[in-house]
């Protein structure tokens, strides 16, 4: 069976279709709390965030309940051109036996956050903490194992080539990797919706905004200094 898939598959780049994505992040009914300000619609960036924090959550309804599931995920396009999420989970998880083409599902993909102190503003007020987010609803299908081998070759080649000596799917012995192949289930999620939220203190004033940005610099952990850069991004603040 392995030698049929890879003689099968083609080595494609993961890509999406700008123009047909972005109609969903102008989507205005929302099923995620985002106020004005901390709505991110520049297309660029939530793909950008997408591929950087690739590593989601998969929440579908079994059995009446949620269920969720942390997998890694990459933004594709299917035969039709139209936008997909892509990714595999064990066979061994209950969760894709109640997978089915007309129940939607949610992707959550949670980028850097930290805590903000209100000991850091001019006046007093009550803390918070800022993050950023994507959730991208779609309809799940499961895939051929074509696809399936595939969409995992993508995967590995795309964290692979940071690796001094990188791994790929042909270094893998052939009966291993079709015992493997057996043991997951891929599938692809035809996106319906995109929200993204950007939540970085915008609701306060440049003298505020710039002492967050300074006590988070001082933090000793990389999240709240990647929060203080994704900050900075947002504004621009002119030096006194």
């Amino acid at each position: 069976m392995l030698p049929n898939i890879i003689n099968a598959c083609r080595k494609s780049d993961i890509g999406y279709d700008s123009r047909s994505f972005s109609k969903f992040l102008n989507n205005k009914i929302f099923k995620m709390y985002i106020p004005k300000n901390n709505l991110n619609e520049n297309i660029e960036d939530v793909k950008s965030f997408i591929d950087k924090n690739g590593f989601a959550i998969l929440v579908s309804q079994m059995q009446d309940k949620l269920w969720a599931t942390h997998i890694p995920l990459q933004l594709s396009t299917n035969e039709n051109s139209k936008n997909i999420l892509v990714g595999h989970i064990a066979k061994a998880n209950p969760q894709w036996k109640y997978f089915d083409t007309k129940t939607e599902v949610m992707a959550i993909f949670l980028g850097v956050h930290s805590y903000i102190s209100s000991s850091w503003y001019q006046e007093p007020n009550v803390p918070t903490w800022d993050y950023l987010a994507v959730h991208i609803y779609g309809n799940l299908s499961i895939i051929s194992d074509e696809k399936l081998y595939q969409s995992l070759e993508s995967l590995v080649n795309k964290y692979e080539k940071y690796s001094e000596n990188p791994m790929t799917m042909q270094k893998i012995p052939a009966k291993m990797m079709e015992t493997d192949l057996q043991g997951v289930v891929g599938f692809e999620i035809l996106i319906t919706d995109v929200h993204a939220k950007k939540k970085l203190s915008q609701n306060r004033n440049d003298k505020d905004y710039s002492n967050i940005i300074h006590e988070l610099e001082k933090k000793s952990d990389s999240q709240s200094r990647e929060v203080a850069q994704e900050m900075k991004k947002e504004r621009e603040i002119k030096k006194e």
